[in-house]
């Protein structure tokens, strides 16, 4: 064979060794990308029943953490909670932007953590107490790799309210940094009647803990009560 006919042949050669190179570079480009997403969100929820903490105010934060390791921000320094929506543990749809002129009690849980568990009863307690005065309660189900678990867990502890099916911690991801973000499974949060988020708290909840948390957003803070007239 000729140098002139084997120069084509190296050409093909060449052309498919680099679009090869270029499939496996786009490759590891896109693992990349995913591996990166889902490391920020692990990185975002820090267990408590691993080595979650906890985040005190000062500085530009506009929020104070209590003695008790609840984080309060004044009405005028509370951000807007996020888009929270999407599919719930039992299939359906929850938008908890729709619950606007409410309290939501917002609890980042899973059926694996123990503090979790341990505090779910008192939150359907509380629930089915003060659901009445203009008050929901919605959880956001998370780290669990099928809805099964979940469902078992509310089964179990008799959880009536609703929760977001959450299991890579996207929803964790869209509030702002430097706010009332969950930072810790479990973690609960006090979204006020305007859809601000003005209290938060990266532990286990006894009963008594959280009808304190709650008690201040009963009212609309002018003095007067969210229950609805009948």
């Amino acid at each position: 064979m000729s140098a002139a006919s084997r120069a084509p042949l190296r050409s093909n050669r060449s052309n498919r060794s680099n679009r090869s190179h270029r499939a496996s570079t786009t490759a590891r480009a896109r693992r990349r990308v995913v591996l990166t997403a889902g490391a920020a969100a692990v990185a975002l929820l820090a267990t408590a029943c691993g080595s979650g903490g906890t985040s005190g105010g000062g500085g530009d934060t506009g929020f104070v953490t209590g003695a008790d390791g609840i984080s309060t921000a004044d009405k005028g320094e509370r951000a807007d909670a996020p888009d929270l929506s999407g599919e719930t543990v039992d299939g359906g749809r929850l938008d908890v932007g729709d619950y606007k002129g409410k309290v939501v009690v917002l609890n980042v849980w899973g059926s694996w953590c123990p503090p979790c568990r341990a505090e779910a009863k008192n939150f359907e307690k509380v629930y089915q107490d003060v659901k009445d005065q203009g008050v929901q309660f919605v959880g956001i189900n998370t780290r669990d790799t099928s809805t099964g678990p979940a469902r078992a867990f509310e089964k179990e502890f008799g959880v009536s309210y609703p929760s977001l099916y959450d299991p890579t911690g996207k929803l964790m991801l869209r509030f702002e940094k430097g706010t009332l973000n969950p930072q810790a499974i479990p973690s609960t949060l006090v979204i006020d009647r305007e859809g601000k988020v003005a209290a938060r708290t990266l532990q286990a909840l006894s009963e008594e803990k959280l009808r304190k948390m709650l008690a201040p957003y009963l009212t609309d803070e002018s003095g007067e009560s969210g229950k609805s007239e009948t």
